[in-house]
């Protein structure tokens, strides 16, 4: 039956070879789309590396006051953390989870080789209290820190397995590239995709940072503080707070978001272009499946002759509709090969810069809809095919 089927597709070569060419294209487009769709998806379920619930985030605007920056923000850190509700404080810079600010560097280096683009975080002793991060080894910055001869770091497993490999990363020494800085590596953290749920897991790295140096608070920096509180604390302590505040740093303004919020809003900005991709998306998928249906039809309608000279000859319907279904399945993988001869090519060169199984998954996904989009234009076709009587076709012929 197989070789029937490819000899019929083999004395129609031109116009099968222009219907495969089309599912070539097809898949190949589908299989981009997939690849974006499939990696926002893989990376949503995902661990986001940290625990944002009942964390809030207070950025403290000084605007013209730059007098004992570093000592005032101390004295709120110190009430904040005797205020009843309040669990752990930590200062952090900018980059807090699900904000619009990053920091990057590719400063790091081990043994000469050159470590990856790196997300960068300041963090002190206490964000391990606040955020939740799972460590996988080592452990956390505390006092003993303080005295080390090089700077500590913790890191997350991604950029321990560009860097490091198989090897421990925990107490190892990065250094820049012209040796002039040096860290050692305290801890591993699993992960921290603190861009949003659907941001990818880029190697990090956390830099000890202490309040009591006065060089790391800027003249006009806006310190940040996130404050873990008691689940179900509400208005009354968000106001205990802002007042607290403003008692110890007279003008100051303090804006009070939690986690959740920030969580949201990003959420919403990222989903707008993944709808609009979706839409177009969708929009490809008609028109594949209209540009197959209208073909399949054409191909019958200059078929007639043929099906009606099997159909004299003791063909059933069955066996036409079949014997069409075949032929498109046939001439579909045909087609499909060719895309995945072009897709295995995007891993291997590492063009969507995504994991290999987002690569697997899109090529396995747009071959679904291929096939599914050939069978369901096929059967429409197939059924007129199966319903042409010999006496019809060969009047009309």
């Amino acid at each position: 039956m197989i070789r029937h089927l490819f000899i019929l597709i083999w004395n129609r070569k031109r116009s099968n070879f222009l219907l495969m060419s089309e599912i070539l294209l097809s898949f190949f487009v589908l299989f981009a789309v997939s690849v974006l769709l499939v990696s926002n998806y893989y990376n949503y379920r995902q661990p986001l590396g940290f625990e944002y619930n009942n964390v809030w985030e207070l950025v403290v605007n000084p605007g013209q006051d730059t007098l004992n920056r570093t000592e005032k923000v101390s004295q709120i850190m110190r009430r904040l953390q005797n205020t009843p509700g309040v669990v752990a404080v930590t200062s952090a810079s900018s980059n807090t989870p699900f904000s619009f600010s990053t920091m990057n560097t590719n400063q790091y280096t081990y043994k000469g080789k050159e470590g990856p683009l790196t997300e960068r975080y300041d963090a002190d002793d206490e964000l391990v209290k606040v955020l939740r991060p799972k460590l996988v080894a080592g452990r956390w910055f505390d006092r003993r820190d303080a005295a080390a001869t090089r700077p500590p770091v913790v890191v997350n497993q991604k950029f321990a397995k560009k860097l490091f490999g198989e090897e421990s990363p925990v107490g190892k020494v990065l250094v820049t590239s012209d040796g002039k800085r040096e860290w050692q590596v305290i801890g591993v953290i699993e992960a921290y995709r603190s861009g949003s749920d659907f941001a990818g897991n880029d190697p990090a790295v956390f830099d000890r940072r202490i309040l009591q140096d006065s060089a790391v608070l800027g003249a006009y920096e806006m310190p940040t503080l996130l404050v873990r509180v008691q689940p179900g604390s509400g208005a009354v302590l968000e106001q205990q707070v802002v007042k607290d505040i403003k008692d110890i740093s007279k003008g100051w303004i303090a804006k009070v978001n939690t986690l959740e919020e920030n969580r949201h809003d990003k959420l919403k900005i990222m989903l707008t272009p993944l709808v609009a991709l979706g839409v177009v998306a969708l929009f490809l998928i008609i028109n594949v499946a209209l540009g197959l249906f209208g073909v399949l039809w054409y191909n019958i309608n200059q078929r007639k002759a043929e099906i009606g000279l099997r159909r004299a000859m003791g063909a059933t319907g069955a066996g036409i509709s079949t014997q069409f279904l075949g032929e498109m399945l046939v001439v579909t993988t045909l087609g499909v090969m060719g895309g995945m001869l072009l897709a295995v090519q995007f891993p291997l060169l590492g063009v969507f810069g995504v994991e290999t199984p987002v690569y697997v998954m899109s090529i396995a996904l747009a071959a679904i809809l291929i096939y599914t989009l050939t069978a369901v234009c096929a059967f429409q076709p197939s059924r007129i095919a199966a319903g042409i009587q010999p006496a019809v076709s060969l009047r009309e012929e």
